[in-house]
């Protein structure tokens, strides 16, 4: 068998490279150097490449079976994308309901609603980078659905990534609450209120405007949702405008511009599990069933209404966009 030296990555182990000597007796694990297995290098190069974890091996089985040796090896293999959206989803809602927890327990001293909207903007971007090579960042039901329905995401997936993506923010939502704990304690004497001049609630998920009818809320959720699955689509289509690694940054100035210009009315959910699990949060937390029936029982309008946008929105992509005839005819075919 000829010496090798492997890669070491936080998903799998893979071949680096052959090398010409056979007087290696250790494998040299790298992250400065993709090679392809056929590369053939010198020794010198592959000193010079390779970082300082160098760890002897005999066998090209052992180092199969090197991340398997251990139980949590084995779990995040089992479950990587799971624990991507999981944790990419907590990263999310953490600088989210953070940045809205600072304003409103700071009564505006410490930012506005711009801030917050920015605040937003850069959660996603974090979300994304975090999970985005792994799961590819969903980190919304929404996105997951119209993937499946769109781009044939597999529909067993589906409620892998959706119990992760709200389990993530469930904890994202504890997050906040644990680091704010003492200024939620000296804001409004540490009463927990749903609604009114001393609410509290809607740090943790959104709540319509006063003058708002379920229908026009559910209609604010639908079009913010479906601009944002639009986006996505028209960025990642090799056939339009494909943003590659400027991805993050293309989606995260997406839901700047949509808080900015639709999120007034209703808080711009525009994500079932980013509304619904710190809202599940926020009712074991102190505030009670009343979180889910305050505004005539709004809980169901950043559930539903996110999740017909999102329909909408790939919908009118394939229709308008995403069709055999435009394919043909595009410039980046």
């Amino acid at each position: 068998m000829d010496p090798q030296f492997y890669l070491l990555e936080q998903r799998h182990i893979k071949p680096l490279c052959r090398v010409d000597s056979r007087n290696i007796n250790s494998i040299t694990y790298s992250s400065s150097k993709v090679f392809s297995s056929n590369e053939k290098i010198s020794m010198a190069d592959t000193i010079d490449k390779a970082t300082h974890l160098t760890i002897p091996i005999e066998t090209e089985k052992e180092v199969s079976s090197l991340l398997e040796r251990t139980s949590f090896g084995l779990l995040r293999q089992q479950f990587r994308e799971f624990l991507a959206e999981f944790l990419g989803t907590c990263v999310l809602i953490l600088l989210g309901d953070g940045v809205v927890a600072q304003v409103v327990l700071s009564n505006g001293t410490k930012g506005d609603y711009l801030g917050i909207t920015i605040g937003w903007a850069m959660a996603v971007l974090c979300g994304i980078y975090i999970s985005g090579g792994i799961s590819g960042a969903h980190l919304n039901p929404a996105v997951t659905l119209a993937m499946s329905v769109y781009r044939g995401f597999p529909w067993r997936k589906v409620p892998v990534f959706v119990l992760a993506q709200v389990l993530g923010a469930f904890t994202g939502a504890a997050l906040v609450y644990g680091n704010y704990r003492k200024a939620f304690a000296s804001y409004a004497n540490d009463a927990k209120f749903v609604t009114g001049a001393n609410a509290t609630a809607g740090i943790f998920s959104t709540y319509p405007a006063p003058f708002m009818s379920a229908e026009g809320e559910f209609f604010s959720e639908v079009i913010g949702t479906a601009v944002l699955i639009l986006v996505i689509l028209g960025q990642s289509d090799e056939h339009n405008m494909p943003a590659d690694k400027n991805s993050p940054l293309v989606v995260a100035f997406t839901v700047l511009s949509i808080g900015l210009s639709l999120g007034w009315e209703t808080g711009y959910a525009i994500n079932p599990a980013r509304d619904f699990g710190p809202r599940c949060f926020a009712a074991v937390a102190g505030w009670g069933p009343e979180v889910f029936t305050a505004a005539g029982g709004y809980t169901w309008v950043p559930i539903l209404g996110p999740l017909v946008g999102g329909l909408l929105g790939g919908f009118l992509y394939h229709i308008f966009i995403d069709t055999e005839t435009n394919k043909m005819f595009s410039i980046r075919s």
